[in-house]
């Protein structure tokens, strides 16, 4: 192979021949290449089905704008159950206001209610003496005589008991002609929606002579005339503990108009219950 210059040739062997070829080969394709230096690489998008791809974007976009938008949300709720929180505060502070007064409220009218009920039940245990004696009357048999009737004071209970009896008891005192007569009328007291009939019973019975009259005319003659003899008794009871407004009709006959007229007002505006 000849290699010529400009000013002389050079003669190069066959057997070098191959060899440069493979070099001026490579020079040319260096050449070739370096003739190129801009070329720009070519991006070739793969082919195919393309459905993962689009949802895989699709994810990488929705994903942040609904965080964002669940943010958003999540702070409005917030600051909507902040101001629900304050309105129930001021509404618990009112409440509790309110439930205080009422407290207040019941604690007097329960005060009230006591102190009523306490007049009430004094009220309620009042035994009229007019209606009391003309009970009396009416039950003495005729061969029997009261000389006294006395109100006995109630018991005083043990500490921290309530009272038993607010009424108390009576004694009655009188002559009567025979026990016997003694005996029934103590029967005809057992009877009296007044008085407790397990309570009432004989104190006393006694034989006494019949008292004579001071301006009784003494007799002249030497023949002494005993005087008869009679019972003097004794007999107590307790007044009955059932309120007056049960005892309505027996006051009525008796005569107690007043009282009654009372116990019914009572009645009608809810004090005493009917």
């Amino acid at each position: 192979m000849l290699f010529e210059n400009s000013q002389t040739i050079i003669f190069i062997p066959s057997w070098c021949e191959n060899m440069y070829s493979l070099d001026v080969n490579f020079l040319k394709d260096r050449a070739t290449h370096q003739k190129n230096p801009d070329r720009k690489r070519v991006l070739t998008l793969p082919t195919g089905n393309l459905t993962p791809m689009y949802v895989g974007v699709a994810l990488g976009v929705c994903l942040p704008v609904l965080v964002a938008g669940s943010w958003w949300l999540l702070q409005a709720k917030i600051t909507e159950l902040d101001g629900t929180i304050a309105q129930l505060d001021q509404e618990n502070k009112r409440l509790d206001t309110e439930i205080g007064n009422i407290n207040k409220i019941k604690a007097e009218t329960n005060a009230v209610k006591g102190e009523t009920q306490a007049l009430v039940t004094v009220f309620d245990q009042i035994r009229p003496w007019s209606a009391m004696l003309q009970d009396l009357r009416d039950r003495i048999p005729a061969s029997v005589q009261i000389e006294s009737v006395k109100q006995i004071a109630p018991i005083a209970p043990a500490q921290g008991e309530p009272p038993k009896n607010l009424a108390g008891g009576l004694e009655i005192t009188g002559v009567a002609r025979s026990y016997n007569d003694v005996n029934d009328f103590l029967l005809t007291l057992q009877q009296s929606q007044f008085l407790k009939s397990s309570e009432s019973k004989i104190i006393t019975a006694t034989l006494v002579d019949v008292p004579i009259p001071p301006n009784a005319v003494r007799s002249t003659t030497a023949i002494a005339i005993k005087p008869p003899q009679i019972v003097k008794y004794t007999i107590q009871s307790s007044m009955s503990d059932v309120p007056a407004s049960e005892l309505i009709r027996e006051l009525e006959q008796k005569g107690t108009v007043g009282l009654v007229t009372r116990i019914r007002s009572m009645q009608q505006t809810g004090v005493i219950s009917k």
